[in-house]
């Protein structure tokens, strides 16, 4: 009898889930609901597969509303009617159209007329399919209107919004949040009625009792409808059936592909090979994942084609197939990449590519997605009221002051201190809190289907400019629609324009080497001795400190060492206490035959018996505690966080205990284990996974190591890296580069490099507008450089206050003139208003000004950029009032080994972390003065002492000391140093002294 129900995926309008709406079904015995969200299908498919588990059956429809104006309800009659509702929905959010007041003509949907609007719009004709829905408050009104007479046209329209007083609450909330509005001006006509509530179905029955033949419209109309998709294990995939057109012309492409890929990926193929190749191609054709392989090989051969770097990672890796088609660049022969991992059949849960591109690529190869298939749309998701966000939108909503509601968002508040309104939102945030907001978009999922994608759902077009579907990557694995990601990576946009800077600046070079030859990069001595050493300042995945850390322990030097090295890193697997246990096996051969279980050892001997990978947790199970490999897979799902039943998973625990009795193992040992999977908790790699990640930091080692200014430079200009920009101009200057501040002669948008030359680009300057850059760049390359200010005037369009930014910068140094003095002359020539841009037919004439003699500092020339940049591009230390009392450094750390030692370091970056008792304590990473960096740590009776502040030089004293041969400072006190006062700002007696010392001191280097 409910044809109007809503859960909170309409959205900022409804209070409860769909579980929750069936739940409530249930308890009022009612046996059939019509999901009806407003404008949005998020909740439909998921309503439909819980709706058994609560004996309700689904029905599917939608509320047609602009804003909170409902313009009729639509019910699906079956499949095809659901379709037709969301091929109307989508067409008007793609094109940002007003629902119209009538619905049109749908041959497989009924539509529903709320009263009101019937009355409103004096409608008196209606289609087969259309009625007029009667709410329990209209009934006051029906007796009195000719709607009456229509009695084969009425049925109930009992809207279902809230449960209780405190979802109405929460919805008015809700409604304030969406007007941005205070509560207290919230306007009644954006709410839903209080009364818009479900009630036992004999009370509703009792209440239409006067009107028996409105009772048995709506049965009938319920009863005519009926919604179904397959969410059972064996359901069949419903992405594209066939890449040719037929399974047989697919699954000769695939075989004719993986013929060709042999020669291309092996100089000698060994029967080994071939086996592995007709394994994987047999289960890939009996689970129908042939086309899967062929879509994903069709995006991978267009981008070749277009010259755009990807990396093909995610389980998909373990595929030698996917190898063969140039999908992936890992051999799961040379690393015995367990396939089962990828796909087996008892694996419910479809296969998964994921495939990075560069930023700047991305769009691009999701363009040629979208038009080289049919029925193409990107994954959706939802991002959710988090708790401080909550607070923030309440706060305004109640009027709060931006004081409170920041004290309340930090958590710097005594409940029992707190005013009435204050606790008001603390209370109805918890209401709110996790209840989606908005829809948006999966980070890289795209949807490519057999059926129109609005046989699942309608879609939105958000920003992006593709159509998405507004349920989210659990729900479309449960209705068999598996995505293919498409994701975007800075590391492959860095390795790209480093390909393209060694192109003009050492030409001679680019035919010296392939970037794609991984075999013959991963046995480079060069590039090992880069990971030995932990030198990895820019590379991908490798350069942050705790890698750094972990490679210098593991004395990593090859790239298998590199593989295990990128997923013990994991918080899965460091968590559990086995990265420090591997680390002790790795060192100390006989540790591992003391300490490892003989059944772990075996199945996992090149990790010395640690689980490492996901596939581990597969083996173990299935090896160790006998569980088949779809339990296995079940265990590999419960830590992948996309795991729904935990009950299902409690089962498979326990059978996973009790296997492992039978087999007489002790309870200290099973438990062991069993801790060691349940720490992965969402954190591990799959090994293909940590392989894929470590070719690509091989191919950044590679050019590191041969082009380091160069590629240091791409770093520089997509966007950095784990670092701040300045430590990567830093390293530019360690690797033998010269740095120069921005040049209107020489600098471009990004940084630009000469020979060894690195000249800062004009994006790093902040205060300059983005259309004078083009300007500049656009006029110096049509007519030349630039030959003084006086030209760069007369030749560009710039006003007064952007030209103070390039001489403040020191843009025209060419001109050899003190920048003071061209200031001066850029006042003289421009006014504060916008220049005339005019052709010039002759050179202007200029006035010769007298000027008087201006000098610039050192000093002032540092915080001016540090002003402009954000960084100084001389050493911050010798921006210090002080100099430091010695010269330590990281070198001498050895020497002080067991020793306190007195050392300065530049604030590079500083990890806040918490112990297992929840005491703070800091990891951070420092450069000392000679440019080398060195790592500290302040346990929490120091942490609890001294704190870093911000950016800048720190005097430590404190213990060194080596872990697995890393050395590092236990601090035991710290003192931040203070930087001489800026010359810019400082009184003009201080001024002039520091200016004649430095007019001295430059006199005598003169006579000297």
């Amino acid at each position: 009898m409910y044809l109007n129900c809503h859960t909170y995926y309409s959205l900022r309008y409804g209070t409860f889930s769909e579980t929750e709406l069936l739940h409530l079904a249930q308890a009022n015995h009612v046996t059939q609901v019509v999901l009806t969200d407003i404008n949005n299908t998020s909740a439909a498919l998921n309503f439909v597969r819980k709706a058994p588990e609560y004996n309700v059956r689904p029905i599917l429809g939608l509320d047609f509303r602009n804003g909170v104006n409902q313009c009729f309800v639509g019910i699906a009659r079956n499949n095809e009617g659901y379709l037709e509702l969301n091929n109307f929905l989508s067409r008007h959010l793609h094109e940002k159209k007003e629902i119209p007041v009538a619905a049109p003509k749908f041959e497989h949907a009924y539509v529903v007329y709320p009263f009101e609007k019937v009355v409103e719009n004096n409608m008196s004709i209606f289609a087969d399919n259309e009625f007029i829905g009667i709410s329990i408050s209209d009934l006051r009104r029906l007796p009195f209107s000719k709607i009456l007479n229509l009695k084969d046209k009425l049925v109930v329209q009992q809207p279902v919004t809230f449960r209780n007083k405190a979802d109405f609450n929460a919805h008015r909330l809700l409604r304030a949040i969406d007007n941005n509005c205070l509560l207290s001006k919230l306007d009644k006509t954006e709410e839903g009625n209080e009364e818009e509530k479900m009630f036992p179905i004999q009370n509703l029955a009792m209440v239409f009792s006067e009107y028996p033949f409105i009772l048995e419209n709506t049965e009938r109309l319920m009863n005519a409808c009926s919604i179904s998709f397959d969410f059972s294990e064996k359901r069949p995939p419903q992405n594209q059936e066939t890449y040719l057109g037929s399974s047989e012309e697919d699954e000769a492409l695939l075989e004719r592909l993986c013929e060709e890929g042999l020669p291309y990926r092996y100089e000698t193929v060994n029967q080994d090979i071939l086996d592995r190749v007709n394994k994987e191609l047999s289960l890939i054709k009996s689970m129908d994942f042939v086309s899967y392989f062929l879509l994903n090989w069709d995006i991978v051969s267009h981008a070749r084609k277009q010259g755009f770097f990807y990396v093909g990672r995610g389980s998909g890796a373990n595929s030698i197939v996917a190898y063969l088609l140039r999908i992936t660049d890992v051999d799961p022969m040379e690393l015995d990449l367990y396939f089962e991992r990828f796909i087996n059949l008892y694996r419910a849960n479809p296969p998964d590519f994921d495939i990075d591109f560069s930023h700047r690529d991305r769009p691009e190869m999701t363009k040629y997605i979208f038009e080289r298939f049919k029925n193409v749309a990107l994954l959706g998701t939802y991002v959710t009221f988090k708790e401080r966000g909550v607070i923030r939108e309440l706060g305004k909503v109640f009027g709060l002051p931006k004081s409170e509601i920041d004290l309340l968002c930090e958590g710097r508040w005594d409940l029992s201190r707190l005013d009435e309104v204050s606790r008001l939102v603390l209370k109805y945030g918890r209401l709110i809190k996790d209840m989606p907001n908005y829809l948006s978009i999966h980070a890289g999922g795209i949807l490519i289907s057999e059926k129109p994608l609005h046989y699942f759902s309608a879609t939105h077009m958000p920003p992006k400019g593709f159509p998405t579907v507004q349920f989210d990557m659990v729900i479309a694995e449960d209705v068999g629609l598996f995505k293919f990601d498409i994701l975007g990576q800075r590391g492959l946009a860095k390795i790209r324009e480093a390909l393209d800077i060694i192109a003009y600046n050492q030409p001679e070079k680019v035919d010296t080497f392939d970037i794609h030859d991984i075999k013959k990069i991963k046995t480079d001595e060069s590039v090992n001795n880069l990971v030995k050493t932990a030198q990895c300042m820019g590379c991908f995945y490798v350069e942050s400190p705790a890698m750094r850390m972990l490679l210098k322990k593991l004395e990593v030097d090859n790239y298998l060492g590199l593989v295990a090295a990128s997923s013990i890193i994991r918080p899965g697997v460091a968590k559990s206490g086995m990265m420090r246990e591997y680390i002790l096996r790795h060192r100390n051969p006989g540790r591992t035959e003391e300490k490892a279980h003989p059944v772990l050892l075996s199945i996992m001997p090149e990790t010395y018996g640690v689980m490492v990978y996901q596939e581990d947790v597969i083996k173990v199970a299935h090896h160790f505690a006998d569980l088949d490999l779809g339990e296995a897979d079940v265990l590999r799902r419960g830590m992948s966080g996309k795991f729904r039943s935990r009950e299902e998973f409690q089962k498979v625990k326990d059978k996973f205990i009790d296997n492992c009795r039978r087999k007489s193992e002790s309870d200290d040992v099973i438990f062991e284990i069993w801790e060691q999977i349940a720490s992965f908790a969402g954190y591990a790699f799959a090994k293909g996974h940590s392989a894929s990640y470590a070719v690509e930091s091989y191919q950044t080692l590679f050019l590191r190591a041969y082009f380091p200014l160069e590629y240091m430079v791409a770093v520089l200009n997509n966007g950095g890296g784990f670092y701040r920009p300045e430590f990567y101009v830093h390293e530019v200057r360690m690797l033998g580069g010269t740095v120069h501040p921005p040049c209107v002669n020489r600098s471009h948008y990004a940084n630009a490099i000469y020979g060894t030359d690195v000249f800062i680009g004009f994006g790093f300057l902040r205060e300059l507008e983005s259309r004078v850059v083009e300007r500049i760049l656009k006029e110096r390359a049509s007519n030349g450089s630039f030959l003084s200010l006086e030209d760069f005037l007369d030749r560009v369009l710039i006003s007064v206050e952007q030209v103070d930014v390039l001489i403040r910068i020191n843009a025209f140094r060419f001109t050899n003139i003190n920048k003071h003095e061209l200031l001066w002359k850029a006042y003289f020539f421009l006014s504060k208003g916008k220049k005339i841009d005019h052709p010039k037919l002759f050179a202007p004439k200029h006035q010769d000004f007298k000027i008087p003699e201006l000098y610039t500092t050192h000093l002032e020339m540092a915080f001016t950029q540090l002003e402009l940049l954000g960084f100084c591009l001389c050493s911050p230390f010798e921006l210090l009032i002080e100099p430091p009392k010695n010269s330590r450094g990281s070198k001498d750390l050895e020497k002080y080994l067991g020793h306190h030692i007195d050392i300065y370091g530049y604030l590079v970056t500083v990890k806040n972390t918490s112990t297992h008792n929840g005491k703070r304590m800091y990891f951070a990473t420092l450069v000392d003065q000679h440019g080398q960096v060195f790592d500290t740590v302040l346990f929490p009776p120091v942490a609890a002492k001294y704190n870093f502040r911000g950016k800048g030089i720190y005097r430590f004293y404190g213990k060194v000391v080596s872990e697995f041969g890393f050395l590092s400072i236990e601090v035991i006190k710290m003192q931040k140093q203070d930087y001489v006062q800026d010359p810019r700002y400082a009184d003009m007696k201080t001024s002039t002294k520091v200016f004649e010392n430095k007019k001295a001191e430059a006199k005598a280097n003169r006579i000297s």
